[in-house]
């Protein structure tokens, strides 16, 4: 009896001792795991995944996302560049028609940057011919200023559309490969089709990455444009309205 309590005892003893070594075992091996995980850079990771979907088709996705970008970042900068206070440009001018009339109002005009203040510039400037040649001197030149905000953004919209469908073309590309491979092995092993693929989904998931990413900045775009057209119609009829009180 003593000696089976003896055996039970020594077989917990190693059975206890043993599980903590595994455990530490198995996290060790886990940390390696994890260092060589992050030994990896996202930058490496990035390249890797870049060449195993194909230089061919992940390129010409590259080239559409990086002139998408760059377009996208133009638009940006000068949408922002054209915004003005329009309410204080207002003011100013009624200030100037009122103390100088229309050539200090078109001086006011010279000196404020932005699609708004060219706008007015031209109104004023047919204002010797009446306040009805000035109202048409303002809404002819309105469309051409709405026509320089929205210049290339057709294009952002072209390159939205044309990466997820590089991408499903480079997903039809690699299920042919995967097909020819099966093909010439006579056989469907998982081996055979992986490659093939693998490229279908890299470059469908890099093409739908592309377009979301440009997508966001056409959005935005599209509401500064909305935003500053809106400043436009609005301060275009508080101006004819000053036109008209001047007259008076």
């Amino acid at each position: 009896m003593k000696r089976l309590f003896t055996i039970l005892a020594i077989t917990g003893l190693l059975l206890f001792g043993a599980a903590p070594k595994a455990i530490a075992q198995d996290a060790a091996k886990t940390e390696q795991v994890a260092d060589a995980t992050e030994s990896k850079t996202f930058h490496q990771a990035l390249k890797q995944r870049f060449i195993e979907g194909g230089p061919f088709f992940m390129g010409i996705i590259l080239v559409a996302f990086i002139m998408g970008l760059a377009i996208a970042i133009e638009r940006i900068i000068y949408l922002n560049m054209a915004t003005t206070n329009t309410k204080k440009l207002v003011s100013e001018i009624d200030g100037a028609l009122s103390s100088g009339g229309v050539e200090a109002a078109k001086e006011v005009c010279r000196n404020t940057k932005g699609p708004v203040a060219s706008i007015f510039y031209q109104g004023l400037d047919r204002m010797d011919e009446g306040v009805e040649a000035a109202e048409k001197a303002v809404v002819a030149y309105g469309g051409v200023q709405m026509g320089l905000l929205e210049k290339n953004i057709s294009w952002l919209s072209l390159f939205i559309a044309l990466a997820p469908m590089l991408g499903f073309l480079g997903t039809v590309i690699g299920m042919i490969d995967a097909f020819d491979a099966i093909q010439q092995a006579g056989d469907i092993s998982p081996t055979v089709v992986a490659g093939g693929i693998k490229v279908a989904l890299l470059t469908t998931g890099v093409g739908f990455v592309v377009a979301m990413i440009l997508q966001v900045f056409y959005n935005y775009i599209i509401s500064k444009v909305d935003s500053i057209v809106n400043s436009m119609e609005d301060s275009s009829i508080s101006l004819v309205d000053l036109l008209i009180r001047l007259k008076k």
